[in-house]
């Protein structure tokens, strides 16, 4: 349970009556309290706290991913991003940095590769660093856009006896996401109707967020901190460079540091045996056409989403000559994920459930990739991305070369 060193009034009686009285919907000070929440974040200068993160594929009930970060969160204001600087560790050893930010540059540590990479921001001409803030950071960007927008949105407010869950949904046909300020991402395979939705879990004795749930249509993120302390530390006393491990090499970002997926070509492809959507298994041995496309995808992944109306329409083009074709999940593993994204997408090709091992075999680091094998399983050809017309072009030609 968050308990600041600072002193909070009782504004959340006369709220909580009101939930009480009203329903879980509240009508009456909703704003006054998100106000106290905003004012009660803002004097929390530094922080470090426990983060447990988990991420999931629209209709996956498992978490794809998870992770248990330490964190140290510091308020910046001299940071005109976001204004916050912070470091996270690993939670099993709160003195090996992960990740850290200090206004100026980002430093992740790549540990299975002994690397780190640190971007200045210079490479890259984006409107928003790449960063995701920390959580008080978050919660305080969210709640402030809530007070002050002219965007259509609603508050949804649920009492959960030692909590009060604050449901936000935003109707801006853009995705809205937060890094110090609300951005309206621009995703070129959306079809302007996007909603974006914030759930916010507030302590009541403390009234501060302790959970915030992220829903996008293509991905959502769980943060959920616990062990918070608060202000025990000085923003003058923070350097990132102290935290570096010196045990590894450092580079610019950019600069490589995986072998190419390009290597792969001229090789004789990695097998395997996957689990479609169904349940059923799937052999890349057994596959004995004369052409073979393999895609690796994600739900989550706008291209792959954009490259589905071009392969339905090879799969009809092809389906009388010694062609196969097969699309291939990368990150979920769950089956009922690729049920709901084939019939969403209303597609009939063969779509596999990805292993660890199979992705790593491959040396898939993005998503869409396209590999091209012959009737030996070689591997001809290699396309990395998608872009409608040109990737369906350079895709078709080298099916017909090989026929």
């Amino acid at each position: 349970m968050i308990k600041p060193n600072f002193t909070t009034t009782s504004i959340f009686a006369l709220f909580l009556l009101s939930t009480i009285l009203c329903g879980c919907k509240v009508e009456i000070n909703k704003d006054d309290y998100l106000k106290k929440v905003l004012s009660n974040l803002e004097k929390i200068e530094s922080a470090s706290y426990n983060d447990f993160i988990e991420s999931y594929a629209p209709g996956d009930t498992s978490p794809a991913f998870t992770a248990l970060k330490f964190y140290k969160e510091f308020r910046n204001q001299s940071d005109t991003t976001i204004g916050s600087s912070f470091v996270t560790f690993l939670n099993k050893d709160t003195t090996r940095m992960t990740f850290c930010y200090d206004g100026k540059m980002r430093a992740i540590v790549y540990e299975d590769d002994k690397l780190m990479v640190i971007d200045s921001f210079k490479t890259r001409n984006l409107p928003f660093r790449p960063l995701t803030p920390p959580f008080f950071n978050y919660a305080s960007s969210i709640l402030k856009y809530v007070l002050e927008t002219n965007d259509s949105l609603s508050l949804y407010f649920e009492d959960h006896k030692d909590s009060l869950k604050v449901t936000v949904t935003i109707y801006a046909g853009k995705q809205v996401e937060f890094f110090g300020k609300a951005f309206y991402m621009n995703d070129p395979y959306s079809k302007g109707d996007e909603v974006s939705k914030y759930e916010i879990w507030i302590n009541t004795e403390s009234n501060l967020p302790y959970k915030i749930r992220r829903g996008m249509s293509h991905d959502i993120s769980v943060s959920n901190i616990s062990n918070a302390r608060f202000n025990k530390e000085k923003l003058e006393n923070f350097s990132a460079e102290k935290y570096f491990p010196v045990d590894i090499k450092s580079v610019a970002y950019g600069t490589s540091r995986k072998p190419s997926i390009n290597e792969l070509e001229g090789k004789i492809a990695p097998d395997w045996t996957l689990k479609d959507a169904d349940n059923n298994n799937y052999a890349l041995s057994n596959v004995k056409a004369k052409v073979l496309l393999i895609q690796f995808t994600s739900v989550s992944c706008g291209p792959c989403r954009a490259s589905i109306p071009f392969l339905k329409e090879l799969t009809t083009e092809y389906q009388d000559k010694d062609f196969e074709f097969v699309s291939i999940e990368s990150w979920t593993r769950n089956t009922n994920v690729l049920k709901i994204y084939k019939n969403k997408n209303s597609f009939e090709y063969n779509f596999l459930m990805s292993t660890d091992k199979v992705t790593q075999d491959y040396k898939i680091t993005s998503v869409p990739a396209f590999f091209i094998l012959d009737k030996n399983h070689e591997i001809k050809k290699i396309i990395n991305g998608y872009g409608e017309g040109t990737t369906d072009k350079e895709i078709r030609d080298a099916i017909e070369k090989m026929l």
